[in-house]
This record gives C-alpha cells, sequence and structure tokens, in this order.
C-alpha cells in the first residue's frame, strides 16, 4: 500500500477531531488589530513555529510518537501527562481533550490499532491530542518524524483557514502565504527534531493572553 495515503489521511483536515473548530488565539489577535494582513499574518504565524512550536510543542510531539512507535508505554504516560499539564488556558485545555477525545474514539473503532495500543488508552486518564497522535501514526505505520511533519502541516493548514473567516484572506493569497511559510515551517521542524530534552521549553505569553481574551471576546466564530 503506498505509504503517502496513510501519511495524507493523518495531515487531513478532513480527520474528524474538530481541530478546525478552534483559532488557538489568532482569531483574537485578529479582532483586537495585531493580525490585519498577510504580513502581519505571516508574522505571527512564524513565531508560532520558531518561538514556541519548535522549541516545546513539537519536540513533545515527535517524542511521543517514537515512544509509541517503541512501545515504551511508561515514556508514553510520562509524556502525556507532561502535555495534559502544559495547557496554560482552559480553551486550550479544552481543545486538548476534546481533539484527543474525538480522535481516540475514532482509532477505537479502527481494525489498525493494535492491542497493545488499546491496553494502553485503556488505563490512561483524560487522553489529549498528542498521545492519539502517536497511536494514529504507529497504527497507519507512519514514522515519527512523518508524524511530526503531518502534525505541523495540519497546525498550519487549520490557522491558515482561520485567516480566511476572519481577515478576510483569499485563498490565492493563502497559497503566497504557504510558499512564504514553508521555510519557517522546515525549520521548525528541523529545531524540534535537534531539541533535546534538557532543553524543552518556551514562554509563549502572548499566546496565553490572547487566549484567555478569545475565552470573553463578545463575538467569534470559533470555539472557546
Amino acid at each position: 500500500m503506498n505509504p503517502a495515503w496513510a501519511l495524507l489521511r493523518l495531515s487531513s483536515p478532513q480527520l474528524p477531531i474538530g481541530g478546525y473548530s478552534y483559532s488557538q488565539g489568532l482569531e483574537w489577535a485578529v479582532d483586537s488589530g495585531l493580525v490585519n494582513d498577510a504580513t502581519s499574518a505571516q508574522q505571527w504565524l512564524s513565531d508560532q513555529l520558531l518561538l514556541n512550536l519548535s522549541r516545546f510543542e513539537a519536540p513533545l510531539l515527535l517524542a511521543h510518537c517514537a515512544a509509541a512507535h517503541d512501545e515504551d508505554w511508561a515514556r508514553l504516560n510520562q509524556l502525556a501527562a507532561q502535555q495534559r499539564s502544559s495547557r496554560e488556558t482552559r480553551e486550550l485545555q479544552q481543545e486538548n481533550r476534546q481533539t484527543g477525545y474525538s480522535l481516540e474514539q475514532l482509532l477505537q473503532g479502527l481494525p489498525e490499532l493494535d492491542q497493545p495500543a488499546r491496553d494502553f488508552l485503556a488505563q490512561l486518564p483524560a487522553p489529549g491530542l498528542a498521545p492519539l497522535w502517536a497511536l494514529a501514526a504507529r497504527a497507519w505505520q507512519i514514522s515519527p518524524a512523518d508524524a511530526l511533519a503531518a502534525w505541523l502541516w495540519n497546525w498550519l493548514e487549520n490557522q491558515l483557514a482561520v485567516l480566511m473567516k476572519t481577515l478576510p484572506l483569499g485563498q490565492q493569497a493563502a497559497q503566497r502565504l504557504t510558499s512564504a511559510l514553508l521555510p519557517s515551517l522546515q525549520q521548525a521542524q528541523r529545531q524540534a527534531t535537534e531539541l533535546i530534552p534538557e532543553h524543552w521549553g518556551s514562554a509563549p505569553f502572548g499566546l496565553a493572553l490572547a487566549s484567555m481574551a478569545h475565552e470573553r471576546q463578545y463575538s467569534r466564530l470559533f470555539r472557546s
């Protein structure tokens, strides 16, 4: 079977986990005027990739995928707890729980999920997205490196979808923005792969404040 199909399946916005419902603070950034055109949108997304995701979220996700691939269930359980505790706002906590729950329901109904993974899931409390993403990669025989690439691409597509609904940003402009951000996406993947666990960590105060403000935003399209 063509391995590209599994990778496309994991990275597709059609994966029924509901990630498209959340903006991760970007809707508030648009509403407040911090992001008001393609240039400021590129800066916001590039900063998220290089100052936040590549320093903590992405290497943590990669470690999840490696642990699931190696059947290191104790390590995966520890990483899942670390990921849960790192959600800084109610909105980010709810997104993590909801998308993780949705992906769990999907995988439980698919024959590709093997028994060791099912046994791990049975004892995992409040699974978030990262451990379930890792189990999906295991079920569909996707390497940890490719699973990370799929996750980064999925994140970027969701953020571009937010911009197309809120700026507004047309499809051609979104594609130009994608081209401009691909070097940052590649750099984020490389940094996440090279970063040792002792150096994991970021302090995205602006993102946390944007997320908290979005929780109280009067008029919005995306969930909080």
